[in-house]
């Protein structure tokens, strides 16, 4: 019996949802009893993960991999570019890393390596799952004319694998017609039987208004508009950078206000998708230049190019004011490349995010010392939590997994994610006295300078995901409530992949019940 035929999801421009359609594509059909396997050729992203083999892939392969109810693995995304500033980028290959390109010569040298990790990528996929269906999708526009002859991942892929297609357009963006004619008008001769049906993403109001427009593209392109998803309030992960900031001003009723650095080349900012999903949490996202203000933590996420982003800092006074700010009695958190800014110096001997050896001096809110090195870390972790400590010292039952219980004894807490980076990081003797303490068992994750330095708290952690542990992330929370004088949390939370698997099933719901399927797949 032969494996079902690929589908694939198109979009008319980069941010239409096509992301989202092929995670709720992938839900439906699993619930279905097919086994989809989501297959993104090439993406360009900062926002990874990393495989329990130890390869990088992008964060929105992993979740569609979620979608489907499969472990996500990097052949799900064979090629990976991730922008590192001045037009470069560097290449992933099936997990790895392979070098660096500038934008104007990607295609002259890695077009033939990456449509060779494409093909191998699709081998491994088909090896592990012979009997699975292929969800692609595809990347930015289709119909890039300048880019059509050296595409890797939309047209060529939908050929090669004679996929059946659907279109999807975001009409929040306006002008949702010209994109859909203009795009099918774009299409080669060849290409154009491949798409199969057009989806009219983010629709405001009711539906019955569209009812016209719908008309109209049938008549005007002689494809069936097969689905219009409604616009969608919930926080799902999102997409690109951009995304983020359409997640401000969401809530009203907020009891703590965290500031967010929006670092010039920001990264993994899907871990802090857990606490923009705490009710009683307002994220505000700051780039540097603006006003710090008095937020109840600080939180410096993940950099691709964490000496540039110091250095932004810096420039733009951010960084004397997060001295003030903890001088004060501010708290501030840092995650893998927030974290080596924390310290009081960062060296490149090899010109791994520039040009020649360089020194900087670091922010200085935990001595530490960070080394470039050109091997990443690339790992699944888990280890115990020693900070925060646990209010008062109560104990709880110790569970074997964090992701089904509220695991806590004798104020240690099992925490689990992802280690990704370039570096290593080594602690050195407070200036003041005061050593920093590791914030966990293993003495090499992250670390922390508790109340009495310099009045406030700095820590950080190499551990992407640690929001994620739900007992963790409400007792961090519950330590600034604590300071607030309000009434702590339960710690009894579930990993936030649990919360993900509900919006999972919501997006899959209003794509099972907005979006007909018969054309692409034979059955209702």
């Amino acid at each position: 019996m032969s494996a079902p035929g690929p589908l694939m999801v198109l979009g008319t421009s980069s941010g239409a949802g096509k992301s989202l359609m092929s995670a709720a594509l992938c839900r439906v059909l699993h619930r279905q009893g097919d086994q989809p396997l989501p297959f993104k050729g090439q993406n360009m992203s900062n926002n990874a993960w990393v495989d329990p083999e130890g390869g990088e892939m992008a964060y929105s392969q992993a979740l569609q991999a979620w979608a489907a109810g499969l472990e996500p693995r990097c052949a799900m995304n064979p090629v990976l570019l991730k922008p590192q500033g001045d037009s470069t980028s560097e290449v992933i290959h099936l997990g790895r890393s392979v070098g660096a390109t500038r934008a104007e010569t990607y295609y002259r040298d890695w077009f033939r390596p990456g449509w060779a990790a494409i093909r191998q990528g699709l081998r491994d996929l088909r090896q592990r799952h012979p009997d699975g269906r292929l969800v692609l999708e595809g990347a930015g526009s289709p119909v890039e004319v300048n880019l059509q002859p050296r595409d890797l991942t939309n047209l060529r892929l939908a050929q090669y694998l004679r996929a059946q297609c659907l279109l999807v357009a975001d009409i929040e963006r306006g002008g949702v017609f010209a994109q859909v004619v203009g795009t099918l008008a774009l299409l080669r001769p060849v290409e154009r039987p491949l798409i199969k049906g057009v989806l009219i993403n983010r629709f405001r109001g009711r539906r019955e208004l569209f009812e016209d427009g719908r008309r109209w593209l049938e008549a005007h392109t002689g494809l069936p508009v097969l689905g219009v998803m409604p616009w969608l309030d919930e926080l799902f992960p999102p997409e690109d950078s951009l995304d983020l900031l359409e997640r401000r001003g969401r809530k009203r009723a907020a009891e703590l206000e965290l500031a967010v650095l929006q670092l010039p080349s920001l990264s993994n900012f899907s871990d802090l998708d857990p606490l923009e999903a705490e009710p009683s949490v307002s994220l505000r996202w700051l780039r540097p230049g603006q006003e710090l203000g008095q937020p109840d933590a600080v939180v410096i996420p993940g950099s691709k190019q964490t000496l540039r982003d110091l250095a932004a800092l810096r420039a733009s006074g951010l960084g004397q004011a997060l001295r003030h700010y903890v001088a004060a009695g501010g708290q501030v958190f840092g995650l893998c490349g927030g974290l080596q800014m924390l310290g009081r110096e960062l060296r490149d001997p090899d010109g791994l995010e520039g040009s020649g050896d360089a020194t900087a001096a670091g922010l200085d809110l935990l001595p530490l010392r960070t080394v470039m090195a050109s091997g990443k870390v690339l790992r699944q972790r888990r280890a115990l939590a020693l900070w925060p400590p646990a209010p008062g010292g109560s104990v709880t039952p110790l569970e074997s997994n964090p992701r089904e219980a509220a695991p806590l004894a004798f104020d240690t807490l099992e925490i689990e994610g992802f280690e990704l980076h370039r570096g290593r990081s080594n602690p050195l003797d407070g200036t003041d006295g005061l050593a920093c303490q590791p914030l966990s068992a293993d003495p090499e994750l992250g670390w922390v300078r508790a109340e009495g330095c310099r009045g406030g708290i700095v820590a950080g952690t190499y551990l992407h995901g640690i929001f994620d542990n739900g007992p963790w992330r409400r007792r961090w929370l519950n330590q600034l409530r604590h300071r607030r004088q309000l009434p702590p949390l339960s710690e009894a939370q579930p990993h936030h992949s649990r919360q993900r698997e509900l919006l999972l099933d919501r997006l899959a719901d209003a794509f099972a019940t907005h979006v007909n399927l018969e054309p692409l797949t034979g059955r209702p």
